[in-house]
């Protein structure tokens, strides 16, 4: 039988809050009833929002709850050469292409066009730089414009076929991929995107169940895509409902009242805090 091995994955831009309490316990509890392993991964690949502070918060805040996790911590930052040899991989099926277009350029594509289909993210990209010949493309690159990487959707959904998930509790369910259009795999200020590096870690460190919040359930489709292209195995996926405030509102790291550390100084004890988090 295999084991059970789940993960916790935060980015440390922030303080843990209550939020973040329930989705670590909920794939804590799960690992440690079924004698399984629990992991914990520090996605902090954008260096733009990420702070090594508030990584070190995030363990110790786990520690004083009582969450402990099996082996050392994933810093992505550190594993940057891992995703790179991902991404030269995708290139060399001739799934990305070079992207030269700012966001301004993009606002003004779609606002001529009346438009673009809305995706999980918002608009979609339209396909400007798609559009470039080979030898176009190469003279840019050549001449050092800036760019980001974008995965060719068309031509990756056509290579896969159709694809579904297990979703525990609701059974297998349909992917949609193409929803998500031409998504950014890397950019200048952040080398590889996040949807790249937690399919590719998740692989690498034989996730069985992925646990996390509802709000991730679109993003299955597109790393379920990621997954096929490449390869790597099909975890299930557990995606939890949301915490809320008093006014229904998801929490937030800007909800500093309810942060871990904000309440351990308030007096809350480790078992009223896990209470508070629905554990």
């Amino acid at each position: 039988m295999t084991m059970i091995v789940t993960r916790f994955a935060p980015s440390p831009t922030g303080f843990l809050h209550l939020g973040h309490v329930h989705s670590a316990l909920c794939g804590w509890h799960r690992a440690r009833q079924a004698g399984g392993r629990f992991l914990l991964r520090i996605e902090d690949i954008d260096s733009t929002r990420c702070r090594p502070e508030f990584s070190a918060a995030i363990e110790e805040d786990l520690r004083w709850l009582g969450i402990d996790w099996d082996g050392p911590v994933r810093v992505q930052s550190r594993h940057c050469a891992d995703y790179r040899d991902s991404l030269d991989r995708l290139s060399g099926m001739g799934l990305l292409y070079p992207c030269f277009c700012t966001r301004a350029e993009i606002a003004r594509e779609i606002a001529a066009s009346g438009g673009a289909p809305q995706g999980p993210d918002g608009p979609l990209y339209p396909g400007i730089c798609r559009r470039l010949s080979a030898e176009e493309r190469a003279a840019r690159v050549a001449r050092g414009d800036p760019f980001a990487l974008r995965l060719d959707m068309a031509a990756a959904v056509a290579r896969v076929g159709a694809l579904d998930f297990e979703e525990e509790g609701r059974g297998r369910l349909r992917c949609d991929p193409a929803r998500f259009g031409d998504v950014v795999l890397a950019r200048k200020e952040v080398p590889v995107s996040y949807h790249l590096c937690v399919t590719h870690d998740d692989a690498r460190d034989g996730v069985t169940v992925v646990t996390r919040g509802e709000d991730l359930l679109p993003a299955t489709d597109l790393h379920r895509l990621i997954q096929a292209l490449m390869g790597w195995p099909e975890p299930a996926y557990r995606h939890h409902a949301l915490l809320v405030d008093g006014a229904g509102r998801r929490l937030a790291k800007r909800d500093g009242a309810l942060a871990v550390r904000a309440l351990r100084e308030a007096g809350r004890s480790s078992a009223e805090v896990r209470s508070m988090a629905g554990y």
